[in-house]
């Protein structure tokens, strides 16, 4: 399975992963507008890897099968107080 990685114009950090050949204007609104302008950064082959940066392969495949797609937001920062 391949997978799209678009990294977000207006969010640091933030990436979007979409089946490849995904249509981007067919996800919810209020993702679109948060997210802003997508930058295609990478295509991966999830059926060459086990684990990514932050998520395991099949929790990646299930979150692409329904909703269709996986929001990767930045780490919490822990406060040094």
């Amino acid at each position: 399975m391949l997978c799209d990685v678009f990294k977000s114009s207006r969010k640091s950090d933030t990436y979007l992963y979409l089946p490849m050949g995904s249509d981007f204007d067919e996800l919810p609104e209020a993702l679109v507008s948060h997210f802003g302008t997508p930058n295609k950064i990478m295509t991966i082959n999830l059926d060459k890897r086990d684990q990514l940066a932050r998520i395991s392969v099949e929790e990646l495949k299930q979150h692409l099968a329904d909703p269709g797609y996986y929001l990767q937001l930045p780490p919490q920062q822990e406060s040094m107080l």
